[in-house]
């Protein structure tokens, strides 16, 4: 009998997967820090023998080599991929045994990359599941533009065409992608849940509900703006991660924060929102751990910048150094534990800024009061509606933008909160006076703000 387990990396929006039978399983698109894998495997009392990648990966660095080298395992990486390591070659049809009576089938699925490849699962020559990467994805497809703009319809039309030939698949057949839940590698936020059936997508799925011209169409119009540290992840991927280095940084002290402030380092407090506003030291940026630490810093921070992490306890920090070497942001420079009080050296005030939301601006603005509103979210959230007169720039382009925000206090927003607590981090850092608006957009209009489309 067959089993497929699934491991969420959260904050990347990802899945890998560990599937086989009794004794042996292959290791799907698996995340830099492997041992989670190893760990199932061991759980389970089976051999990885087989170790696959669906294509060279645009938004985190793979774990699947290094995890290939320490199981002993086949490492399969599309045979059309440009890569600097030696792997087993895989093409369309390609055909591996994981056990006796459970095998892989190679199906070549190009659109979210030129040379992506998606694996079906059989159970005695019959398909149960399908891991399906950047293709058919739940509800949608891997974004087409990751590799090159000139290609970008082209593969787009390939996506159709691949999530096409994955429906002729039998509708029990499970649909398990990589991307998509949550992920800037998805084309679309789509709902559904975390699992699928070829069956389910024939009746929800955008690229087998529409022609290929107007899915093509609507694909293109609805790209947003794809994170910074992307160009970083598929050279690192091609070139052969290294391995991993998860020792714990050497400890900063407040005297050793100041300096590396002072020489325009970044400086990242870890604790959640409440707690930074209330005080915090002066100059640090406020990325929550309970948030999508890995994808805003590493979108917003100038790469190869060295980061110091600051957090309440070090097991804050030994989680945030792993989900930061997901996405190539190797060694924090230095970290330190405890709080405010502990990282400020002598003749230094910690600071803070207060929040409210969206019902206190409304008040504001009604005793006359004229902030300054400015809207962090993505183009494509604003354009569904925005508070009147606000200022709109998105946080992954604030931090060389400040000097465009008017003067005066900045009521700072986004859809949620998270955002808006690093932009009012960023704000505060540059000497801003600012208020961070800790609350969910929707409550916008109903606390009587005017809301345009």
């Amino acid at each position: 009998m067959f089993f497929v387990e699934t491991l969420a990396t959260e904050g990347l929006g990802n899945h890998s997967y560990l599937a086989g039978g009794r004794t042996a399983a292959v290791a799907v698109d698996p995340p830099r820090d492997f041992d989670r894998v190893v760990a199932a495997a061991a759980r389970r009392g089976v051999r990885t023998v087989l170790v696959v990648e669906t294509h060279v990966h645009n938004d985190y660095v793979t774990g699947g080599l290094e995890l290939a080298r320490v199981t002993g395992a086949r490492y399969l990486v599309p045979a059309a991929a440009d890569v600097s390591y030696d792997r087993v070659p895989v093409a369309d049809g390609d055909v591996h045994e994981v056990e006796p009576g459970i095998t892989l089938r190679a199906v070549a699925t190009p659109g979210h990359t030129p040379h992506h490849t998606s694996y079906v699962l059989q159970e005695d020559g019959a398909p149960v599941a399908a891991f399906t990467g950047g293709s058919l994805l739940i509800g949608t497809v891997g974004r087409p533009d990751l590799v090159e703009p000139r290609l970008t319809e082209q593969l787009a039309r390939a996506q159709h065409a691949s999530a096409h030939r994955l429906a002729e698949l039998p509708d029990e057949v499970q649909v398990l992608p990589t991307h998509g839940f949550g992920s800037f590698c998805s084309s679309s936020q789509a709902e559904g849940g975390a699992s699928s059936t070829v069956g389910r997508e024939k009746k929800s799925n955008e690229a087998l509900l529409k022609g290929v011209d107007d899915f093509v169409a609507d694909l293109l119009s609805g790209l947003d703006d794809i994170p910074a540290y992307y160009t970083h992840m598929g050279p690192a991927n091609a070139a052969g991660p290294a391995p991993l280095d998860l020792t714990p940084p050497r400890t900063a002290d407040a005297h050793e924060i100041a300096r590396r402030l002072d020489a325009g380092e970044w400086v990242v407090d870890l604790r959640n929102r409440v707690a930074f506003s209330e005080g915090h030291v002066a100059g640090a940026f406020n990325f929550e751990l309970e948030g999508q630490l890995a994808t805003y810093l590493a979108w917003l921070i100038p790469w190869g910048k060295p980061v110091t992490l600051l957090a309440e306890t070090p097991g804050q920090i030994a989680e945030a150094q792993r989900e930061l070497a997901r996405v190539g942001i190797e060694r924090p420079a230095a970290a330190a534990t405890g709080g405010p009080a502990d990282w400020t050296a002598g003749g230094r005030e910690p600071r803070s800024f207060p929040r409210a939301d969206f019902a206190a601006l409304a008040a504001f603005l009604e005793r006359g009061g004229k902030p300054v509103v400015l809207d962090v979210r993505r183009a494509a959230e604003r354009a569904s509606g925005h508070v009147a007169g606000s200022v709109h720039i998105p946080i992954h382009q604030l931090h060389r933008r400040i000097a465009e925000v008017p003067e005066g206090t900045v009521w700072v927003h986004c859809a949620g909160g998270m955002r808006a607590a690093i932009a009012a981090s960023l704000l505060d850092a540059a000497g801003r006076s600012v208020v961070a608006i800790d609350d969910g957009f929707d409550s916008a209009q109903a606390a009587g703000l005017t809301v345009t489309d």
